[in-house]
């Protein structure tokens, strides 16, 4: 079993996904309004997952997957991604505004997809522990009020998360949707977190295009990788093969 990532989808399925010509799909939000990287971007991934994620293997998407306001509206959505292969697992992201209460989304979502909210699942050799991060201190968007707030909140969650993951007595990859940490040089509460617990992998997403990077490679034996799908090619990346 193989264990891939990629994040900030922003789907906007509008009508079931067509298969024989995905980008024939009407959307509600086009991201090609972004800039023309996202051009054929359903069709891109797509073809790319289908490539190379079998059902036996699972997919980590760390936030931003639907515009969607309700899970009504994201109905299409997530047909589309139950109908491809492998099992997905899902943490929110910031523009996630669907998500509403683990419980009912858990009793929501198509078979195949599993959202994680500040706890811990097994997944092949790995635990895998989810929450969703937040803006860091050192940003010049990061404001006292209420940022500090939900900052503190979100490490508390890290560590539910994490205390959760533990328990599994697995090594660890940790789900984020914005990065947690830009410079090694000044660091942050959330790495200082990652450190104290046998995290292998740590994945987020938020950034994307050529928006400021913030740090990947490894950092005190954790690897950070920037998964959002245009910055990946629109194609699942592999992070951990395993049993």
């Amino acid at each position: 079993m193989n264990i891939f990532a990629i994040s900030d989808l922003h789907l906007s399925l509008a009508a079931p996904f067509n298969e024989a010509a995905p980008d024939l799909t009407p959307l509600y939000k086009p991201m090609n309004v972004f800039g023309a990287r996202w051009d054929d971007a359903l069709s891109a991934l797509t073809n790319n997952w289908r490539r190379q994620v079998t059902e036996q293997d699972s997919v980590l998407i760390p936030g931003d997957i639907s515009w969607a306001m309700t899970m009504e509206e994201a109905r299409y959505d997530f047909a589309f991604l139950a109908s491809l292969p492998g099992q997905k697992i899902i943490s929110r992201g910031n523009h996630d505004y669907w998500w509403n209460g683990i419980s009912k989304l858990r009793e929501a979502l198509p078979s195949g997809i599993y959202p994680l909210q500040h706890d811990a699942i097994s997944v092949g050799d790995y635990a895998v522990c989810a929450t969703r991060g937040w803006t860091l201190p050192e940003r010049n968007d990061f404001k006292e009020n209420p940022d500090r707030k939900i900052y503190n909140r979100e490490l508390l969650r890290l560590e539910f998360a994490l205390e959760d993951a533990v328990k599994l007595s697995q090594p660890i990859i940790v789900m984020l949707h914005y990065p947690p940490v830009y410079s090694p040089q000044t660091g942050s509460g959330f790495l200082e977190l990652l450190k104290k617990y046998p995290v292998r992998h740590c994945i987020y997403g938020h950034l994307h295009g050529n928006k400021t990077a913030a740090f990947e490679g490894e950092l005190d034996g954790i690897t950070f990788t920037n998964m959002s799908m245009d910055r990946i090619a629109f194609c699942p990346k592999l992070i951990a093969t395993g049993n």
